[in-house]
């Protein structure tokens, strides 16, 4: 069974994510820490910031080279 960081980093390899996916996928209520882990060990992520129906939230992707 995966973590929930694995799990998390195998989805950033395919597409982006959200919080809300991240709850609704992973049941993972911190994705920030998440993403704050990932990048501790080298990982580079790049953060958007999207509004949507006035709410603003992030959308993290993964920075291929």
């Amino acid at each position: 069974m995966k973590t929930q960081i694995e799990a998390i980093l195998s989805h950033l390899n395919r597409k982006s994510i959200t919080p809300l996916e991240a709850l609704e996928k992973y049941g993972c209520f911190r994705l920030a820490a998440v993403i704050h882990k990932l990048r501790s060990r080298g990982i580079a992520i790049k953060t958007v910031d999207k509004t949507e129906n006035g709410r603003t939230f992030a959308q993290y992707f993964l920075i291929k080279e």
